[in-house]
């Protein structure tokens, strides 16, 4: 049975802390203003590219040690110091708060851990191994890029225009499932 319940996250506008400032915590707040999180990184020393961040005003950067009440209003934390007794402690505090928290290569401090993604445009396919292999996650979604190309971006967008009008059109609750079914299977026969 797997560890994690496989869930995609609305993150706009909410906010997400990342403790530590090297590369690995630059890569984890790209990712979440990505997706429209409001980042605020802390950290007594930051990348140069988590400082133009800051300088352009896309995350909150705090140059100091990690403080219980920087979790605050958090939707979720991710710890990325690579000095366990910090990140043991900010995972502690996160759960304590009530804060989902991700404490980067120690899947077994993680109450989340984040895939490897294949993004075209609104289609994301994530793929996992439970925190076992990230390398094996990242081999495997690079196999996918061949199976699922760029144009994928514009059938989603096409599919969703079409169910939305399929599902308008139809009259009852059972006839607008039969309606996003039958569009679907149509989008999908049309890659052959």
């Amino acid at each position: 049975m797997p560890d994690y319940f496989a869930a995609f996250l609305d993150l706009r506008g909410r906010r997400c802390l990342v403790v530590g400032g090297g590369e690995i915590s630059e890569r984890k707040a790209r990712t979440l203003l990505e997706f429209g999180a409001r980042v605020t990184v802390v950290s007594p020393v930051v990348t140069g590219g988590l400082a133009a961040l800051a300088a352009a005003g896309r995350i909150v950067d705090r140059r100091r040690a990690f403080r219980r009440s920087d979790l605050r209003g958090c939707a979720l934390a991710v710890a990325a110091t690579g000095d366990p007794a910090v990140d043991d402690a900010v995972a502690a505090l996160a759960r304590g708060a009530r804060v989902l928290v991700n404490v980067v290569d120690r899947p077994a401090r993680c109450d989340f851990i984040l895939p490897s993604v294949l993004r075209r445009g609104e289609l994301q396919i994530a793929v996992s191994t439970g925190g076992r292999s990230p390398a094996l996650a990242r081999e495997i979604r690079r196999r996918l890029e061949s199976l699922f190309g760029p144009e994928y971006a514009g059938l989603v967008a096409r599919t969703g225009e079409a169910r939305r009008a399929a599902r308008a059109a139809a009259r009852t609750p059972q006839a607008r499932l039969e309606a996003g079914r039958r569009v679907a299977a149509l989008a999908v026969v049309g890659l052959s």
